[in-house]
């Protein structure tokens, strides 16, 4: 989906806008620093050092931060009302009765270790049949109606420049590893990952039934369809653009560029036979892909949808296979050590396909009716901030400042939980097998998707669901939206000052607030849709100010000679410092306003602001873990939404005395300037 997200952040709270000068330390833990190290040498560290002490990296973690601890106790929550049904009897079809019984199913080892791979016998079977392009098409209709994505992608989302109407889309896709670079990548670490790969492949077609020299030979025709499409996939870079991927075209047109394959029975075949045009994301991997069809033999895509079929079965088989999956993708690609606890992958499972069901029962318990109210309150205080800095600002022309203020003004907010709930009767949960239970749920969310084609957008739908901690900003609809389970400590604390919730929660919203104004959401209107309304002046000017930043974090090193990717992390980059700066501008009005200048735990307020923003991202990460962060997960590292985004923010250089010559000093010209 074509959405921001922020990504790995921990909970938001309650929000209330009343000064508090005369609690103690409440908000700000000051056990979290680490004063070995001055803040001018590296504010990350000092900052957060006590806390990455304290909270040693668990085995079942790749990167363990404040947000996934909050996650964790989250989980807990989850698993005291689940469980809590589960130990009752439910009413016969209720959804109460659905989480129950999939709970039940999916701890039952015993009987997933005596089932075996009989539940996955029918897909391989269906691959097996195959026998030309017919049957691999209709195959492969099969495959992505249970979200079993082989090539490509096919979703229904808003269209990109009428976001009031539905649209199909088809994206580029079919790749096992994370990302293009894995597949391409000639450095030792990639290729020892590949070879890694090829060895799980053939461990889990073995325990799959084929025996070692087929799924040996099969290995390596997965590797090399896998190569083939990583070759012609595009860089995620170019995946940030939205011009770029939205090309509109007829299902004509469309099929008649990508000959070698029957677009009239694959549509027909997932639900979309009366569709007549539709978004090609990337029009030159479909090129590719159709003459990469021409010349692949029929065994060799058998092969790949095998793998594909086994690759995703695996964590609701047998236990064994659920071990060797973990065993590459967790730890020889994240440097995990140990599987999470059985009951922690159940809830995530749930949550995965009953999620709306699980969060309003969440919601009933866990969620204050007057949160919606105080954190509206918050969101207005950071609005009218960010529209200062708009009015303010010496590099827009007032005719792109006007309708920057329309698209400000027009940011719909939604907060806690969805105004109408998810409607889950018709999904069948039975006790046959644990993963015929995933089937079943995913072509339920497959036709459910599908439905929407050529519909009006429904606004009223959320894209997370309520116990999901974190946020997103989702440009076809301009909103922001906060759900319930980040909206509780450690971002928010009744009894902290403004500061540190300005610090924290206030960042958090005027991150969002600018992912409507960064490299991709300034691209799209007041109403959502992709469309111009920047002068070519102020568009030039906006390139040359954030190209500061790309170059800024391009040369950050995060491990040995592995530098970020500050083109990929542009637009996070951009709405961490907006939010920074838009927060600091709502904590001095607010500051003003209460007349408050004294320091709290030897601290100003302006200080404690970014000690309570550094906190958010205080963590512990292997260095598995930040190679895959950096290949794919277009937000910078903790440390560098720290250690990155601060030196660039006058206000931090102020309230810390750093000068030039220190480690965290940046000159005023090479300090990035947006929002």
């Amino acid at each position: 989906m074509n959405k921001h997200i922020l990504f790995l952040i921990a909970g938001i709270a309650l929000i209330t806008m009343s000064c508090k000068p005369h609690k103690t330390n409440q908000g700000l833990d000051l056990g979290n620093l680490d004063t070995t190290v001055p803040a001018k040498t590296d504010f990350y560290q000092y900052a957060c050092g006590g806390w990455m002490k304290k909270f040693p990296l668990p085995a079942e973690y790749a990167r363990y931060g404040s947000f996934d601890k909050l996650q964790e106790d989250n989980q807990k929550k989850l698993k005291d009302l689940i469980t809590g049904l589960a130990a009752t009897t439910q009413k016969t079809g209720s959804v109460a009765e659905k989480i129950a019984a999939l709970y039940k199913i999916g701890m039952d080892s015993v009987q997933l270790e005596k089932q075996g791979i009989a539940p996955v016998k029918a897909n391989l079977e269906t691959v097996n049949g195959i026998k030309d392009e017919a049957g691999m098409v209709k195959a492969l209709v099969n495959l992505h109606k249970q979200y079993i994505s082989p090539f490509f992608n096919v979703d229904v989302n808003a269209d990109q420049k009428n976001s009031l109407m539905n649209i199909l889309n088809l994206r580029q896709g079919g790749l096992s590893l994370p990302d293009r670079d894995y597949y391409l990548g000639n450095d030792p670490a990639m290729k020892e990952v590949r070879t890694q790969y090829l060895q799980h492949i053939e461990k889990m077609l073995v325990m799959a039934g084929f025996t070692p020299a087929d799924a040996k030979l099969k290995a390596e025709k997965v590797l090399k369809i896998e190569t083939s499409l990583a070759r012609i996939s595009s860089k995620r870079e170019d995946l940030r653009d939205p011009v770029k991927n939205y090309n509109k075209m007829t299902v004509a047109a469309f099929a008649g560029m990508t000959t070698h394959f029957d677009w009239k029975a694959y549509l027909s075949g997932v639900g979309a036979g009366s569709a007549t045009e539709l978004n090609v994301g990337q029009p030159a991997f479909f090129k590719s892909m159709d003459s990469l069809l021409a010349v692949t033999p029929i065994d060799d895509i058998k092969a790949y949808f095998t793998w594909k079929v086994v690759n995703d079965a695996a964590p609701y088989l047998t236990p064994a296979m659920e071990k060797q999956n973990f065993e590459f993708f967790g730890k020889a690609l994240s440097g995990k050590e140990e599987m999470k606890a059985r009951w922690k992958r159940v809830v995530d499972v749930i949550n995965g396909t009953l999620g709306e069901a699980v969060g309003q029962l969440y919601v009933e318990k866990y969620f204050p009716p007057q949160a919606k109210e105080k954190m509206l309150q918050l969101v207005e205080n950071l609005r009218l901030s960010l529209g200062d800095r708009i009015s303010q600002s010496t590099w827009m022309s007032d005719e792109t400042k006007k309708k920057a203020q329309e698209k400000l003004q027009a940011i719909k907010v939604k907060i806690g939980y969805p105004e109408k709930w998810r409607d889950y009767s018709s999904l069948r949960i039975s006790n046959d097998s644990y993963y015929n239970n995933m089937i079943r749920s995913s072509m339920f969310e497959f036709e459910y998707r599908m439905n929407k084609l050529g519909k009006p957008v429904d606004k009223t739908e959320w894209q997370m669901t309520p116990q999901t901690v974190n946020a997103y900003y989702e440009p076809t609809i301009n909103e922001i939206c906060f759900p319930a389970a980040i909206l509780q400590p450690p971002f928010f604390n009744f009894d902290a000052d403004d500061a540190v919730n300005y610090g924290a929660i206030g960042v958090v919203i005027g991150h969002e607030m600018t992912h409507g104004f960064d490299d991709q959401g300034r691209q799209y209107d007041k109403d959502g849709n992709l469309k111009d309304w920047w002068t070519p002046a102020d568009a030039d000017r906006f390139k040359e100010r954030t190209a500061v930043l790309v170059r800024h974090f391009s040369d950050i090193k995060v491990l040995d000679t592995l530098h970020a990717n500050g083109t990929f992390t542009l637009g996070e980059n951009i709405a961490d410092q907006g939010g920074l700066q838009v927060s600091f501008h709502a904590l001095q009005k607010a500051l003003e306003k209460n007349a408050v200048t004294e320091k709290t735990g030897g601290f100003t307020p302006q200080q404690r602001f970014f000690l309570a923003y550094a906190n958010i991202w205080a963590q512990n990460i292997r260095d598995k873990e930040i190679i895959r962060r950096t290949k794919i997960d277009p937000h910078s590292l903790g440390k560098w939404r720290v250690d990155g985004a601060l030196p660039n923010v006058t206000a931090f250089q102020e309230a810390f005395g750093i000068k030039e010559g220190d480690a965290m000093w940046l000159s005023p010209e090479m300090r990035a300037n947006i929002w």
